[in-house]
């Protein structure tokens, strides 16, 4: 089924009203204590479902969508960079929502809040749990009951990440636009003017790269191994509480998109291509001296924690000790940030 507007971009997804999401690797955090913003380490390869009809499961066929691959407990945060206009996008991890905890909606709310705001919000590591942080995405297989729909639901029926996004209304944004075109050219007639110091216009839209930079014949169908996310450390991240009223969103979402997970094996298995190379060691990251980052936004009020995802428990409490050794960074490595067109791709029923 097409018709919902989300295409492939490179590895960028691209839903209308310029919503453009990447998924980035990362380093993974340790399950106690609360971390700084760990790195960008390239972006995950993303396929679309419908260009490997005869070797994925007939279950994602009917999903449509798109893939990536994903070690076990490899991390993963979402980025924002490049939505061109305000946006609410809703971020699903088995149909829960990442941000309330409540049951996927096809609705937005603000009671509680149940999407994030673009491009406001830069980017998303993992459940809201509110005080300024979040719990950070952590890939790990469906039938343990370790992911957080299965410790929200008592089900594991989804897996994968799940994206919806809304625009403003079109009168909210038609008045938006002439703002912007009026504060334009009052800046050009600034500009023009010969005054020294004189500001110049702002860029519309986000460059298309995140403020965290980076640090690689058809095979019989069979099941692949359904994957799906659970959290792991804390970190210090805010999500931001929508400032506009809900009557400025459209009622009806303009496009969404189901992210299927697929382990390395699997990923060889159903396009042919070699997975990424296996999570870098993250001891090593830190002993090499590497950037770790700090966002903070004094402007910006945070949501409060979603009690549903409060109980949520790590995936090391399934999966036991973290076999990686820790080294957490030293402050001169932590970086303060702020203030401290491609093919369509196919959606199905879900």
């Amino acid at each position: 089924m097409t018709g919902v507007g989300a295409r492939i971009d490179g590895n960028t997804l691209r839903l209308p009203g310029g919503v453009a999401v990447r998924f980035i690797r990362t380093l993974r955090l340790p399950e106690t204590g609360t971390h700084p913003l760990p790195p960008g380490l390239g972006e995950f390869p993303v396929r679309r479902v419908a260009d490997y009809g005869d070797t994925v499961p007939e279950e994602w066929r009917t999903r449509g969508g798109v893939m990536l691959p994903m070690y076990l407990r490899e991390a993963m945060w979402l980025s924002f960079a490049g939505t061109s206009e305000p946006a609410a996008l809703q971020v699903g991890v088995g149909k829960v929502c990442a941000v309330s905890g409540e049951p996927w909606s096809d609705r937005l709310s603000q009671n509680p809040q149940n999407y994030v705001v673009l491009p406001r919000q830069p980017w998303l590591d993992g459940i809201n749990s509110g005080k300024g942080t979040v719990r950070q995405f952590v890939a790990v297989p469906l039938g343990l009951g370790a992911t957080v729909e299965g410790q929200v639901t008592g089900e594991e029926v989804w897996g994968g990440v799940q994206l919806r996004s809304f625009p403003l209304r079109k009168d909210v944004l038609a008045e938006l636009r002439r703002r912007e075109r009026e504060r334009r050219e009052r800046e050009r007639s600034t500009a023009q003017g010969g005054l020294y110091g004189a500001a110049m216009p702002m860029m519309a839209s986000a460059p298309d790269a995140s403020p965290r930079p980076p640090a690689g014949g058809a095979a019989p169908r069979r099941r692949a191994a359904a994957m799906g996310l659970g959290v792991g450390g804390s970190m210090r991240q805010e999500v931001y509480r929508d400032d506009r009223p809900l009557s400025d969103w459209s009622e009806e979402p303009a496009g969404r998109v189901f992210v299927h997970l697929v382990t390395p094996p699997d990923w060889r298995r159903i396009t042919g291509e070699a997975p990424p190379s296996s999570p870098v060691d993250r001891a090593a990251y830190t002993r090499a001296g590497l950037p770790w980052y700090d966002y903070y936004d004094a402007d910006a009020a945070d949501l409060a924690p979603a009690e549903t995802l409060q109980p949520v428990k790590p995936v090391g409490d399934w999966l036991g000790a973290d076999p990686d050794p820790w080294q957490p960074p030293s402050p001169d490595q932590v970086t303060p940030l702020k203030d401290a067109p491609g093919e369509p791709v196919e959606d199905g029923e879900w």
